[in-house]
C-alpha cells in the first residue's frame, strides 16, 4: 500500500494538484460554481426565467394592441358594435330569432 501512494506521490497531476495555490482555486471554483448562493447553476436557471418572461411580455404586448385595435373598431360606429354583439354574444333584436348551426367533423 505505501508503494502504491510513493507511486501517486511521484505524478506529476499529484504534484500541480496538491499544491496549495492549486487546490484553494479549484475548491474556490468549485463552491462558485456549484455551492454558493449566486452560484452558475443559479444564474443559469434565473437565465432561462428571464428569457421565459420575456417571451411572454411580448406575447401579452401583441394581445394588447390586438385587443386595442378591436376596441377602436368597435368604438367607430355603432354598427360595428352591433355586428360584434350579434357575432359574439348571439344578442338578437326584438322580433327576431337567433339560429345556431354547428358543424360536426366526422372522424371515424
Amino acid at each position: 500500500m505505501r508503494q502504491i501512494w510513493d507511486n501517486i506521490r511521484e505524478q506529476t497531476w499529484f504534484k500541480i494538484l496538491s499544491n496549495r495555490f492549486v487546490f484553494s482555486i479549484l475548491l474556490f471554483a468549485i463552491w462558485m460554481s456549484f455551492l454558493d448562493v449566486n452560484s452558475w447553476l443559479i444564474h443559469n436557471e434565473l437565465n432561462e426565467e428571464i428569457d421565459d418572461l420575456q417571451t411572454s411580455i411580448k406575447y401579452y404586448q401583441e394581445e394588447i394592441s390586438k385587443d386595442k385595435a378591436q376596441l377602436e373598431q368597435l368604438n367607430s360606429g355603432p354598427e360595428n358594435l352591433e355586428k360584434f354583439a350579434r357575432e359574439q354574444y348571439f344578442l338578437s333584436a326584438p322580433g327576431e330569432e337567433v339560429f345556431l348551426i354547428e358543424n360536426q367533423d366526422l372522424e371515424d
